[in-house]
């Protein structure tokens, strides 16, 4: 039976590439025109900042759906605006689900019981209504954190399983201070592992019996491209994991240390991208704000040029 993971590599190899868009939209870096749109449609106020949000998106959307087939929403962008901004969350979902895209919702929720459950029901199943259910969010993948440990895991697996979704479990992340504590040391099965080991070890328990017809479990990791050594035996270890990749661009990571994060037959990760690819005309001579959607364009070719020479 397919589950999420069959379909991404569907995607992936319907467009030759495991390259991520992450549409992070900051308002600061929004070119001026979107908001100077927005600002006379809406005002100063929440509603026109969100709205700008999404134009934004549209643009590097359309400039770029021929080329990959997944995004990567992360919700900070989105929730610090209200309820406006989380509607431009869910155009920005819909709008890409018109294109047919894989959409990673990156949310790192976590919490235990009806709670978890409300989480998963309302990012990767359903709402119940009075006398119906609906989907809300509309992702087809969430990032979760797996602290609370299984309690805060099944009801994600749960709802997973049942509306065709998947997971990343938070393992090693792209950030610095991540070793603070993902590289201290834990006891597990009279045996010391670091934190990010242990993590892995669970992440496999808790997706056993969730296999599709590739043989990746729909509970994925996340993993940073930063960290390209540490997962040398990590994905020789768990070939039933598929990853999310960060770290490319922006945060140091670069094509050439994606090579150990993808299985023999170069499959089970999706490297993500954002500021490096919606910012591009910043850092620009050839692009202005005027066509900056062009520059994302380029930069997004370019990254699946140098993935796929590593692949």
């Amino acid at each position: 039976m397919k589950n999420i993971f069959d379909l991404v590599l569907n995607k992936i190899n319907e467009f030759n590439t495991p390259c991520c868009i992450g549409l992070d939209p900051d308002l600061n870096y929004i070119p001026t025109q979107i908001k100077k749109k927005s600002l006379e449609q809406y005002g100063n106020t929440t509603q026109g900042a969100a709205n700008a949000l999404f134009e934004f998106n549209k643009k590097i959307i359309d400039a770029t759906e021929d080329i990959v087939g997944i995004y990567k929403l992360q919700i900070a962008f989105y929730e610090q605006y209200g309820s406006y901004g989380m509607q431009a969350f869910i155009d920005t979902t819909k709008y890409l689900k018109s294109k047919n895209k894989i959409v990673i919702g990156d949310i790192k929720r976590n919490d235990i019981g009806n709670t978890a459950k409300a989480y998963a029901d309302a990012y990767i199943g359903k709402v119940k209504l009075f006398d119906s259910e609906e989907s809300i969010y509309n992702t087809d993948i969430v990032t979760i954190n797996g602290y609370l440990g299984e309690d805060s895991i099944k009801p994600f697996i749960e709802t997973a399983n049942k509306y065709t979704k998947g997971l990343f479990i938070l393992s090693k992340t792209s950030n610095k201070s991540s070793s603070e504590f993902q590289d201290t040391y834990a006891s597990c099965n009279n045996t010391s592992l670091k934190n990010y080991l242990l993590m892995m070890e669970l992440i496999n328990k808790w997706g056993k019996g969730t296999e599709g017809e590739a043989g990746y479990k729909i509970a994925g990791a996340v993993f940073g491209l930063t960290f390209s050594e540490e997962i040398k035996k990590v994905r020789e270890k768990y070939k039933e994991c598929f990853f999310l990749v960060p770290g490319y661009g922006s945060q140091g990571g670069e094509a050439k240390d994606t090579a150990h994060f993808f299985n023999k037959n170069g499959e089970g990760a999706i490297i993500t991208s954002s500021r490096q690819i919606i910012y591009a005309y910043k850092n620009s001579k050839k692009y202005t704000g005027d066509n900056f959607q062009d520059a994302a364009r380029e930069e997004t070719l370019k990254m699946k040029k140098l993935i796929c020479e590593i692949i």
